[in-house]
């Protein structure tokens, strides 16, 4: 093996935005931006990793047995110590080279697609039996992306990037992800160009929403996250923080929303103005109740939709970054209805998971 190239997906969460990491369901999509890693055999130890889209370069010797990291995002080293840690041993140095189709800080997943990518080409280069294991890869990557660093922020994006296409993911232990046998179509990602601090919104986010629980559960015992109806919990939401209670309030309503867009999914029942209803009724819930949506991103939903989408959401942890649009048969006019909004257009399908796609 002289040449090896693999790529990863990045990600589109229809429903359960700002729910993975409180261990609520997930419905998101694997899209047909991808971000792509080739590697090529060196005649020493080093890891040299070239990223000619930022005019960036990095390179590290495997001599040690944990690799010091150099930042709170030093995902290639912490990729390579994860795998050390399962016994995966690199026989030789690599140049790898990187490029991505896949908006930065927009939140289409672009980090977490290169973690799946990376941990992906290393275990093909090891020729570890785990290669070839969508948990696995998924597993790997969160661990170097989140858990080496303590980051914020659920597994979504990693079984996303690994899985590929539509899938369910339930994310209160034990993790299972479901795929979704459904054929959609007619999405529109927009980017606003507003660049998004993904750490801190999550970490607010997670905060907010963690400290209510637990203030609900002071007065409400038998509160659960997963159970509890909105109705029930509306008695106690109305005696706390008027701020607390709305986010929560707002969790409340998406994980009903995702349950229900779970049934509509499932059903096999083709009802665009369904779907695209439940995305606008989660979006404002992001907006509204969490208050992780912008005043531009919402003017590109709504342009979106006054050209004919049926619905729309943010997408990522928000404060910028990206939304998509839901417009079967209208994806034309919809993208230039958001590049005429301020924002950046791509007409998008769903797509496979991490994957081989070049050896030499």
């Amino acid at each position: 093996m002289n040449l090896l190239c693999v790529s990863a997906p990045g990600r589109i969460c229809l429903f359960g935005e700002h729910q993975d990491f409180l261990g609520l369901p997930v419905i998101s999509a694997a899209i047909n931006l991808r971000i792509s890693i080739t590697a090529a055999p060196r005649q020493d130890q080093q890891f040299v990793i070239q990223m000619p889209d930022l005019n960036d370069r990095q390179s590290f010797s495997l001599q040690s047995d944990t690799l010091p990291y150099q930042s709170n995002d030093d995902y290639f080293r912490a990729g390579v110590n994860v795998l050390k840690r399962k016994g995966i041993r690199f026989e030789k140095g690599y140049t790898f080279t990187i490029h991505s189709q896949i908006p930065i800080q927009a939140g289409v997943s672009s980090s977490s697609a290169l973690l799946v990518a990376w941990v992906k080409i290393l275990l093909e280069l090891a020729r570890s039996s785990l290669k070839d294991d969508p948990q696995e890869l998924a597993m790997a990557a969160y661990h170097a992306e989140v858990t080496e660093f303590k980051a914020p922020g659920g597994m979504m994006d990693q079984y996303t990037a690994s899985y590929g296409h539509l899938v369910f993911l339930k994310t209160k232990p034990p993790f299972s992800v479901m795929p979704i046998p459904v054929t959609l179509s007619g999405f529109v990602l927009g980017d606003s160009l507003e660049k998004k601090d993904t750490h801190s919104v999550l970490s607010r986010s997670r905060g907010d929403v963690c400290e209510t629980i637990q203030l609900v559960k002071r007065r409400m015992t038998s509160f659960d996250l997963h159970q509890t109806p909105l109705e029930e919990a509306e008695a106690i939401l109305s005696k706390i923080s008027p701020r607390l209670a709305t986010k929560l309030r707002a969790n409340l309503v998406n994980r009903d929303i995702t349950r229900e867009a779970l049934c509509l999914l499932e059903s096999g029942v083709d009802r665009p103005e369904l779907l695209g209803t439940l995305l606008n009724r989660h979006h404002q819930m992001l907006s509204e109740g969490l208050g992780v949506s912008t005043p531009k991103i919402d003017r590109m939903l709504e342009a979106a939709r006054h050209a004919g989408a049926f619905g729309g959401k943010i997408n990522g942890s928000g404060g910028g970054g990206t939304m998509f649009a839901y417009a079967p048969g209208k994806e034309e006019t919809v993208a230039k209805a958001i590049e005429a909004a301020g924002g950046v257009a791509y007409m998008i399908r769903l797509d496979s998971g991490v994957r081989v796609d070049h050896v030499e």
